[in-house]
């Protein structure tokens, strides 16, 4: 049985690289369920492309961010979790075209704490998602941004 299962096996492979080679199946068609959550124009979309169906907010999650940023070419965000088990951090720009900005995953006993610069078109929310336990949670803080950084 086992010899059978190659076999088959080494037909399908075959047969995939076959049609990948040709062209007539190219990735985005294979994995069409698959979204790119950085191609998101919205935060609604950035939060389905990542499978979040409800978050909790929370108050471990600190964000730290200038009230005011004078050039929002590269605003200066730092988010940390306190919350036990924390396995990823997400950093969005809600009214930026493109509003993921970042995506950090941490490993067992991590510091999960990020600091980063963020491009910024005009003021706006940024959001902090946290992965812990299998749940999301989220806290917001406005930035009020004087001169674009997207195009402005």
């Amino acid at each position: 049985m086992e010899r059978r299962s190659f076999l088959k096996d080494c037909v399908v492979t075959g047969a995939t690289g076959a049609t990948f080679g040709a062209g007539l199946l190219t990735p985005s068609i294979a994995f069409a369920d698959e979204f790119d959550p950085f191609q998101a124009t919205s935060v609604d979309a950035v939060l389905k492309a990542l499978g979040v169906a409800g978050t909790e907010a929370s108050d471990r999650i600190k964000i730290r961010a200038p009230k005011i940023a004078e050039n929002g070419a590269a605003v200066p965000v730092g988010i940390t979790s306190t919350i036990e088990g924390t396995t990823e951090i997400i950093a969005i720009a809600a009214a930026n075209p493109k509003p993921l900005a970042a995506r950090y995953r941490f490993g067992k006993g991590a510091t999960t704490s990020v600091d980063s610069r963020i491009k910024m078109g005009e003021t706006t929310e940024v959001i902090a998602l946290v992965r812990a336990g299998g749940k999301y949670y989220m806290a917001k803080t406005e930035v009020k941004v004087t001169l674009g950084g997207c195009g402005g």
